[in-house]
């Protein structure tokens, strides 16, 4: 049974900081493509930015250059670095993976961890 559990989310003021991470365990074979989405309440899930295996990255326009996505792949761990925060980022943040078990390359999700900014 493959897991992903997300830590690093709570409230901080605008312009602060936070540091998500992401940690994938179980019977896994092999990780692909990681990302971490969000979801602010009343609006569609969105993509914040993800992270191929040789780790080329890509971002939402709404976060580039405030937040660095990153993984160690020896940690099966993915990182979310989010600088600058302004309140729009308030959302329910989601951890994805695309992930070869015993059995077939799946879609995971985290059940996510809750960013509030807010003064």
């Amino acid at each position: 049974q493959v897991q992903l559990v997300e830590s690093g989310g709570g409230l901080v003021q605008p312009g602060g900081s936070l540091r998500l991470s992401c940690a994938a365990s179980g019977s896994l074979v092999n990780i692909g493509a990681m990302g971490w989405y969000r979801q602010a309440p009343g609006k569609q899930r969105e993509l914040v930015a993800d992270i191929t295996g040789g780790h080329d990255t890509n971002y939402a326009d709404s976060v580039k250059g405030r937040f660095t996505i990153s993984r160690d792949n020896a940690k099966n761990t993915v990182y979310l670095q989010m600088n600058s925060l302004k309140p729009e980022d308030t959302a329910v943040y989601y951890c994805n993976a695309q992930i070869r078990d015993l059995i077939a390359t799946m879609d995971y999700w985290g059940k996510g961890t809750l960013v509030t900014v807010s003064s």
